[in-house]
């Protein structure tokens, strides 16, 4: 990149901040100089390991003794926010926004990542025939449906309430998935969520881009996080899933998806828009 910290006097608006994927991405925006608004129902990160199962844990169980990831941008010398939301309703979001704009005056930069795997947490697979009803709407509703108001709120204030001040207006980075472009066994709902995500981000890209604005969708891979801390705990299925990746043979980090937000969050994608970016070490090759 043409400067270490390209994202200097940026504002970052990030969901799903707290943990895993989305604080990795908030850490990286702000080592490149973003001031960043983080958005989560919990300041705190979630627990990856439910003691009475030893599968994922529910996304409203979390640490007692972790700083967020607002006080560690602080105590890294950066700037950063905390406010809560849910990202499943309008009136939420919309506030959010406003009290971003409020105290930082702009939005240059959304990053949609506030998402749920139900199914991770379930103690095996379940088929589209055992999939519930409830599963479903809440998948859709946080992965795709809470993508679709972020988009919405901070394109109005992209579009009517701040002046150009960059090469771009704004920049949309939402997180899909692998599963948004292949299927994998036993997930219907994650599936048919990140599928929904990948489409309405080329859709607001073609929308948006004579008005100046970039939307592109990070797509990851299997990465070591508590969504896929069923996984790990598999060693036949790990194996089986490592020796699909080309490099090396073993799941990926939240840092390698945070640097690909960096890129896609800035000026040297300022010819990219619409695109569904597998960070995935390979997978999809195979």
């Amino acid at each position: 990149m043409s400067s270490t910290r390209p994202l200097e006097d940026r504002i970052a608006i990030v969901t799903g901040s707290s943990s895993g994927l989305g604080a990795a991405i908030s850490l990286a925006l702000s080592s490149h100089g973003a001031s960043i608004f983080c958005i989560d129902l919990y300041p705190t990160p979630r627990n990856a390991i439910n003691p009475n199962t030893n599968r994922a844990d529910d996304i409203n169980n979390r640490s007692r003794d972790q700083p967020g990831t607002h006080e560690r941008i602080r105590q890294q010398g950066g700037e950063a926010t905390y406010h809560k939301a849910d990202v499943t309703r309008a009136r939420d979001m919309e506030l959010a926004i406003r009290a971003c704009v409020a105290k930082y005056k702009r939005v240059d930069i959304l990053v949609n990542n506030a998402g749920i795997s139900v199914e991770s947490t379930h103690l095996r697979p379940l088929r589209c025939h055992e999939t519930s009803e409830e599963d479903f709407d809440k998948t859709l509703a946080i992965n795709t449906k809470g993508m679709f108001l972020g988009c919405k709120y901070a394109l109005k204030q992209m579009l009517d309430l701040q002046p150009q001040l960059h090469r771009s207006r704004g920049w949309i980075v939402n997180v899909a998935s692998i599963q948004g472009l292949v299927p994998y066994s036993g997930t219907p709902s994650y599936c048919a969520s990140k599928g929904a995500a990948v489409m309405l981000t080329k859709q607001i890209a073609l929308d948006y881009a004579a008005d100046l604005i970039h939307c592109n969708a990070l797509c990851p891979g299997f990465l070591a996080t508590s969504m896929t801390q069923n996984l790990q705990g598999q060693e036949e299925t790990l194996k089986e899933i490592e020796a699909k990746h080309p490099f090396g043979g073993k799941l990926g980090s939240v840092e390698d998806v945070a640097r690909a937000a960096v890129f896609l969050a800035g000026d040297e994608a300022g010819w990219i828009t619409g695109v569904p970016l597998p960070v995935d070490g390979g997978y999809l090759l195979r």
